[in-house]
């Protein structure tokens, strides 16, 4: 028996490495906070200096001759026949590439079809195309050297520089904006809500006006300020299809570069601030719009 116990060995918990003994350092206290200061810290700077120090500028500058002066630069006729160019253009604009964007969208995301792949790629060329490649495009398709130009002239019809070549460069420009919003979204919520409606009995339009658009609503006017923001600030396609006509074919961009070419620092400041007013109307608006489609818990984007 002695011999027995003597032959058996008690269980020895193997040692552990002395790495894993070790006790882990605590973070200090603070560490981590320090660090998420100085980020926000210095994003703030960026911003600041970025985006809050030139939209100062320009209200500054545009009020540095006092407010009779730049009351008086906002009347003048020629600029104010830009701001109502400018706001027309987005008129018509918006609610054609509003319409689109939903009918591709819906096109894309709940059917399948031939061409689907090619659809979506058309969609995505005004993105990767420079808006001076798109406005110099539209010139030799309208102009009078260009591809329809003589035959347009023959039946007594002039597209570009004039208002009609501005509404349709900013369509080209624009036209992913809503579409992009809503493919993703439309995707992801599926068809069977959809389904479901029609098979108890709704028609297409019920569908839509029932169904989808609830379900899409906050990604729709998110695509929509988009959209509205970048008819009222392009530059590029429309100094190249307008003509620069003075007092007919300038819209607000151009008449501020027109005033600025002009040695007219004050009036240019002046017609900036009110694009800069226009810009902050559509931030605010997109904002109000993400914080609401966070509460409703669909994402505006």
């Amino acid at each position: 028996m002695s011999i027995a116990a003597d032959s058996v060995t008690p269980d020895v918990e193997p040692a552990r490495p002395a790495a894993a003994t070790r006790p882990r350092r605590s973070p200090r206290i603070g560490e981590g906070r320090w660090t998420r200061r100085i980020l926000i810290g210095l994003a703030l700077l960026a911003a600041a200096l970025v985006l809050v120090a030139p939209i100062v500028v320009i209200f500054v500058q545009a009020l540095s001759a006092g407010i009779a002066v730049f009351a008086r630069n906002i009347v003048e006729r020629d600029t104010l026949h830009a701001i109502g160019l400018t706001v027309t253009t987005a008129l018509i604009v918006v609610p054609v590439n509003t319409a689109f964007g939903i009918m591709a969208a819906w096109a894309i995301a709940k059917f399948q079809f031939r061409g689907k792949r090619l659809l979506t790629t058309l969609i995505e060329i005004p993105f990767s195309v420079s808006p001076i490649v798109a406005g110099v495009v539209y010139l030799f398709l309208y102009g009078a050297q260009g591809l329809l130009g003589p035959w347009l002239q023959a039946h007594g019809l002039q597209v570009m520089f004039t208002p009609a070549a501005i509404v349709l460069v900013s369509l080209f420009v624009t036209s992913p904006y809503v579409a992009r919003e809503l493919i993703p979204l439309m995707q992801a919520q599926g068809r069977d809500e959809e389904e479901a409606a029609a098979t108890l009995g709704a028609n297409g339009w019920q569908t839509f006006f029932r169904v989808t658009l609830p379900n899409i609503k906050w990604a729709l006017l998110y695509g929509v300020v988009l959209c509205n923001a970048r008819v009222m600030g392009e530059f590029g396609a429309v100094s190249i299809v307008s003509g620069n006509i003075r007092g007919q074919t300038n819209t607000l961009p151009l008449q501020i570069e027109l005033l600025y070419n002009d040695y007219n620092a004050v009036g240019a400041f002046a017609a900036a601030s009110t694009l800069a007013l226009l810009a902050l109307v559509t931030l605010t608006v997109k904002t109000l719009i993400e914080r609401r489609s966070r509460r409703t818990g669909r994402p505006g984007h």
